[in-house]
C-alpha cells in the first residue's frame, strides 16, 4: 500500500501521542472491567465461575473474530467513520451492560464490545503505519503499547474499586463516558486523510502465512502465553476471596497494580532480545510465568504478590520477544502477519478462560496450575528451538 506521510511538528507529535494513548487506553479498559468483580457477579446472578467468566471471554472472542475484518476495512476507508462507529457501539454496549438484569444479555453486550474494539485499536495502528513517517512511528507506537497496559489496569481498577461504594454497574457508565470522550478527541485531533487509502498491492494470503512453520510457531507462542496469563488473572480472584485468604474485592483489585510491570518490561525485554536473541527471552519469560503459576499455590499474600509480579514480567517478556521475532522474520505481508498474531493472541485468551474454567470447577486451583504448566511447555520448547537456531546462525557466521 502506498504511504501518505504526514509532517508533524513537535506540538503535533505530542498531541498525536496523547490522542493515541487516550483512545487505546479507553478501549482496552473495557476488556477487563468485570474481571475483579467476577465473584460478585457469581453471587448476584447465581451462576458458576465459568459462566460469569464469559463476561471477559466474550470480549476477547469478539476481538479475535473482528480483528482481521477490521484490518481489511481500514485498507479501504478513511479512519474517522471507523472510529466514530467503534466509539458509539462500544459506549452503547457498555450502557446496556450497566442496566441489564440478564447475565446472558450482559455477556452478549460484552461480545458486541469486543467486535468493535478493533475499530479503535487495530484500525488505529493501520492508520498510523500508513500516514506517519517511519522515524516518527516508533515513538507514537510507544504510546500505544503503554496505553494497552494502562487501559488493562485501569479497567480492572474501575471495575473493582467502584464496587461496593456504588455498584459494579457504574463502572460501565464511567467506561462509556471515557470512550465517548476519547473518541471525540480522536475525531477532532487525528491527522486528516484527503482520500481513501490506495488499493493494497498483492500480498501473501493468511493461509500461506500460517503454513510457514517459522511463523506459525511464533503465533503459537502468542496463543499459549495469553492462554495462561489471562486465565491466572481471571480466576485468581475466586481463589483469593476464599479461605485461607478471604480478601474482599478492594484488596483483590489492589493486586492488579502489579500489571504496571508491563510498562517497564516491554522495553526491557526488547533490549534483552536485541542482545541475547528472542529465543532466550522467550525461554526466560516462560520460566518466569511457570514460576508465578506455582507460587500462587502458597497460602501467603506476599507470595501471591510476588507471583503476579513474575507473571506480568514473564508474560510481557514473552510477548515482546515473540512480536519482535515475528517482525524481524518477515520481509513482506507485515500487516497480515501481525493481524494473525493478534488473532492467535486473543483466541489463546478466550480458550484459556474457557478451558481453565472447566478445570477450575472440576479440580480447583491446583488443577488450574497443572494446566498452566502443561500449556507453557509449548512456548518453552519453541523458545529453545529459536535459541538453537540463533546459535547455529551465529556459528555459521563465525565459521
Amino acid at each position: 500500500m502506498s504511504r501518505t506521510h504526514v509532517p508533524l511538528s513537535s506540538l503535533n507529535r505530542g498531541r498525536l501521542q496523547l490522542v493515541v494513548f487516550a483512545l487505546v487506553a479507553a478501549a482496552t479498559a473495557n476488556i477487563y472491567i468485570t474481571q475483579p468483580v467476577l465473584p460478585v457477579l457469581q453471587d448476584e446472578f447465581a451462576a458458576s465461575a465459568l459462566v460469569v467468566s464469559y463476561t471477559v471471554a466474550a470480549v476477547i472472542l469478539g476481538i479475535a473474530v473482528a480483528n482481521m475484518p477490521f484490518g481489511a476495512l481500514v485498507d479501504r476507508l478513511t479512519i474517522r467513520p471507523i472510529i466514530l462507529a467503534g466509539t458509539l457501539v462500544v459506549a452503547a454496549a457498555a450502557l446496556v451492560c450497566a442496566v441489564t438484569g440478564s447475565l446472558w444479555l450482559l455477556i452478549g453486550a460484552r461480545f458486541v464490545q469486543g467486535l468493535f474494539i478493533p475499530a479503535l485499536t487495530t484500525c488505529l495502528v493501520a492508520f498510523l503505519s500508513r500516514t506517519l513517517p517511519p522515524e516518527r512511528l516508533g515513538v507514537v507506537m510507544g504510546s500505544y503499547v503503554s496505553a494497552t497496559v494502562v487501559g488493562g489496569l485501569g479497567g480492572r481498577l474501575l471495575g473493582g474499586w467502584i464496587h461496593p461504594p456504588l455498584d459494579w454497574r457504574y463502572a460501565f457508565v464511567s467506561a462509556a463516558a471515557l470512550i465517548l470522550a476519547a473518541g471525540l478527541l480522536a475525531l477532532l485531533a487525528l491527522p486528516r486523510e484527503t482520500a481513501a487509502p490506495a488499493a493494497p498491492k498483492r500480498r501473501l494470503s493468511y493461509l500461506k502465512l500460517v503454513g510457514q512453520w517459522p511463523l506459525l510457531r511464533i503465533f503459537l507462542v502468542s496463543f499459549s502465553g495469553f492462554f495462561v496469563f489471562s486465565s491466572i488473572f481471571n480466576y485468581l480472584p475466586f481463589r483469593l476471596e476464599a479461605p485461607p485468604f478471604n480478601l474482599d474485592t478492594e484488596w483483590i483489585t489492589l493486586l492488579y497494580l502489579t500489571y504496571l510491570v508491563g510498562i517497564f518490561m516491554g522495553p526491557a525485554a526488547g533490549r534483552l532480545s536485541d542482545r541475547f536473541g528472542g529465543g532466550a527471552t522467550m525461554v526466560g519469560g516462560t520460566l518466569a510465568l511457570a514460576l508465578a503459576a506455582m507460587l500462587t499455590l502458597t497460602a501467603s499474600v506476599t507470595a501471591v504478590v510476588i507471583a503476579l509480579l513474575c507473571a506480568c514480567a514473564g508474560f510481557f517478556a514473552l510477548h515482546t520477544a515473540a512480536v519482535g521475532t515475528l517482525n524481524r522474520r518477515i520481509d513482506g505481508g507485515q500487516g497480515r502477519a501481525n493481524a494473525l498474531y493478534v488473532l492467535f493472541y486473543y483466541l489463546g485468551g478466550w480458550c484459556g478462560i474457557t478451558v481453565c474454567g472447566v478445570v477450575f470447577e472440576a479440580a480447583g486451583w491446583r488443577g488450574a496450575v497443572i494446566l498452566f504448566v502443561a500449556v507453557l511447555i509449548l512456548p518453552l520448547m519453541i523458545g529453545m528451538a529459536e535459541l538453537r537456531a540463533r546459535k547455529a546462525q551465529d556459528g555459521g557466521k563465525t565459521g
